[in-house]
């Protein structure tokens, strides 16, 4: 009897090497199948928010865009206004000119013209005044 149980014994043992010579190959494949899913379930979900986060920056440029156009829409009916409203009030601008050359606001040289040694400023002028 304890020869037939060294045998069933044995047997078994055998049974089992062979069971875990070929399982063991197999569970490999198996484990790497699953690595292989959830990378490229990974792969798919980064891929997705580049591309959520890609339309967002679009649109959110698109938007700048817009606002910027708004604000030079803006801009533009301002000096529309402001050249109206300037427009035949040469006195103002000349006013606003000399108010600048005395504050130094614009540093550049101006060049009036003379006659003898006294400068013409009306010489532009035509109507008597």
């Amino acid at each position: 009897m304890s020869a037939f149980l060294g045998t069933v014994g044995t047997f078994f043992l055998v049974a089992l090497v062979a069971l875990g010579m070929w399982g063991c190959p197999r569970y490999d494949v198996y484990q790497q199948n699953l690595k292989g899913e959830a990378e490229l379930a990974r792969a798919t979900q980064n891929r997705q928010i580049k591309i959520q986060e890609a339309k967002a920056e679009q649109e959110s440029a698109q938007m700048r865009a817009a606002a910027e156009v708004e604000r030079a829409k803006g801009v533009a009916e301002a000096n529309k206004i402001i050249g109206d409203s300037l427009r035949g009030n040469e006195a103002y601008l000349r006013y606003l000119w000399i108010q600048g050359l005395q504050e130094g606001a614009t540093p550049q040289v101006v060049y009036v013209p003379t006659e003898a040694g006294l400068p013409i400023l009306e010489a532009g002028r035509t109507n008597g005044k």
